[in-house]
């Protein structure tokens, strides 16, 4: 007898919710109050009334949702009214009003809280000096003001539905985001919400046209392989680095390194048309083992973009995709609350506001060890908030960045394992021609007497 295959990521919720530490509520309530009275304004220019599901109990009712692993709304009136939640006191709503308030409740309101925080986030990211970044983001921020990842990504299933929206298909899916991350803070820039899930990548192309500036640094996947919309983005001098398409056509024009385990080219692409015109890229590719792996960047100068920098720059994509882990499985946001357009983006923007602040808590504690921020996993300082939760009850902590740095938490996980020994990026322009004794040492192709010297 087979077993009907399942996702476990669209399970039911079956736990309790988990306790509230006064501590993390308390940092909580000081870190977002400022951003919920800024919108206090816009809240009553909307003709909203200041009735009992206003927006503090609101946005505290979905943070505590998150944060708190609640299994649903009607569990969460009941906690509502025995216990109150966060900066909210206990407060009696029945299960029909707050099932209602989801419907109505404008998710605007919520993407203006979350876009207010952004900013205070990017300024506790720059206050704090000891944590070091990746070499190749360090080196890079001497050249572009901003690094990004952009992606798109598809939402889930809708499994959990209101009483109001039960004619609605189960399975069916949510809509699609795009995202925008900040590769140096880590942060999210922007998101989007399509309600069509099955949209192609190439709808979010006129945002981030829209959004992009003059000094940007774009990561790019595959989706958004349109020479059109590169040449968009050269034009607006935004610059960018994606995967070249096997059997790409192209002509070289212009070779800087050409060796065993390494080829720099630049190369013209496309055909001449509206929808194809001629594109003039810089083509990377790097040997490993026995393959070869081929970046596309509109960066033309290696002066400016070594080829090892292209190369390990595009693998730090790889960081949206966590991102996208992090909210829907650990954050639960590939469990759809409710079947209203509405109530997905009030789960959409309290989801990415809620990783936000795991983001900076994990920036801080990685400060706090002078650790890059990658070795920090922010699934367990997640999961650390549980202990974090009980040693404060015992009078043993107050302070939760100090309690996840200490040495005797360390086997909370929350310091990732180093499992790779840490080699040394190489940033020479032209690795063909630097001096054996030196990577960061090259002799340029010209034969000429001048040696450079680039720091990492």
């Amino acid at each position: 007898m087979s077993r009907r295959k399942t996702n476990r990521d669209h399970a039911k919720k079956q736990n309790q919710p988990a306790v509230e530490d006064e501590i993390v509520a308390a940092q909580l309530e000081q870190l977002l109050t400022p951003a919920i009275f800024a919108q206090s304004n816009y809240y009553r220019q909307l003709g909203l009334r200041n009735r009992i599901l206003n927006l503090p109990l609101m946005l505290a009712a979905v943070l505590t949702l998150l944060w708190r692993n609640v299994p649903g709304v009607r569990e969460l009136t009941r906690m509502l009214e025995r216990e109150g939640c966060l900066w909210c006191q206990p407060v009696k709503v029945s299960n029909q009003a707050m099932s209602e308030r989801f419907l109505t409740f404008p998710a605007e309101i919520f993407e203006r809280v979350f876009k207010e925080m952004l900013g205070e986030f990017r300024e506790k990211w720059h206050s704090r000096k000891q944590r070091e970044l990746p070499q190749s983001i360090e080196f890079t921020r001497g050249k572009f003001d901003r690094i990004w990842a952009c992606d798109g990504s598809t939402m889930e299933g809708i499994f959990k539905k209101l009483d109001s929206l039960a004619d609605v298909p189960i399975g069916q899916l949510a809509g699609k985001m795009g995202v925008v991350i900040d590769l140096i803070t880590r942060l999210p820039v922007e998101i989007w919400f399509l309600e069509n899930a099955k949209a192609s990548d190439t709808k979010l192309e006129v945002d981030i046209l829209n959004l992009a500036t003059s000094g940007t640094l774009l990561l790019l996947d595959r989706g958004f392989y349109h020479f059109k919309f590169w040449q968009q983005l050269i034009e607006q001098k935004v610059h960018f680095i994606t995967r070249l398409k096997k059997g790409a056509a192209l002509k070289v024009e212009q070779v800087f390194t050409n060796s065993y385990s390494i080829r720099d080219r630049v190369v013209r692409m496309g055909a001449g048309k509206d929808k194809m015109p001629y594109v003039t890229l810089r083509l990377v590719e790097i040997k490993s083992g026995k393959t070869w792996h081929s970046y596309l960047t509109s960066v033309l100068d290696p002066l400016i973009l070594p080829p090892y920098v292209v190369a390990d720059l595009y693998g730090r994509r790889w960081r949206i995709e966590e991102a996208f882990n992090t909210v829907k499985r650990l954050l639960g946001l590939s469990y759809i609350w409710t079947g209203s357009i509405n109530g997905i983006k009030l789960q959409l923007w309290g989801t990415w506001l809620f990783y936000a602040v795991l983001v900076d808590l994990g920036d801080a504690i990685a400060d706090e060890l002078a650790l890059p921020f990658d070795r920090i996993s922010l699934e367990m300082v997640y999961r650390g908030l549980y202990h974090f939760y009980v040693a404060h009850h015992k009078g043993l902590t107050i302070d939760p960045i100090q309690y996840f740095a200490a040495p005797e938490n360390q086997d909370l996980g929350v310091v990732k394992t180093i499992r790779k020994p840490n080699v040394k990026l190489i940033i020479a322009p032209f690795p063909e021609h630097r001096h054996p004794d030196d990577p960061f040492f090259f002799q340029p192709a010209s034969k000429t007497l001048l040696t450079v010297s680039l720091q990492a």
